[in-house]
């Protein structure tokens, strides 16, 4: 059987452990991220919608940073919002904060219904350095 390079933020191997999921995986030079969402400390959500999104990436460049990568080797992006309609332009005011300059990366962004109580989901695929 094949073992996975899993990478663990700092302090939140539990949660993971939990939900049975790995937060990163590398494979072939490229980091894999799970969604991360702006869950406090203890997994709550957090209510405001831009500070949810500010946290969903904290958690997502605690993992990079833990790989020895930022968000500028990301490659590909996907995102989930909740009734994108109503919350796309609150949620993309932050982006830029973590976003970086041009050129960007690759995006797809997903409406959804439910993200088991939040509003934003990120998850990434990065270039990991030689």
């Amino acid at each position: 059987m094949n073992t996975r390079d899993v990478v663990f933020p700092p302090g939140r191997q539990a949660l993971y452990e939990r939900n049975r999921y790995s937060p990163a995986v590398r494979s072939n030079g490229f980091l894999f991220v799970s969604g991360q969402v702006g869950s406090r400390e203890d997994g709550s959500p957090e209510p405001d919608l831009e500070e949810q999104v500010r946290l969903a990436f904290r958690n997502l460049n605690a993992i990079l940073a833990e790989a020895g990568c930022s968000f500028d080797d990301v490659v590909d992006v996907t995102v989930f919002i909740v009734d994108p309609e109503k919350n796309f332009e609150a949620a993309w005011t932050v982006v830029p904060e973590f976003w970086g300059e041009a050129p960007y990366p690759t995006l797809t962004g997903i409406g959804v219904t439910w993200l088991y109580g939040f509003q934003f989901e990120i998850k990434v695929i990065a270039k990991l350095p030689e």
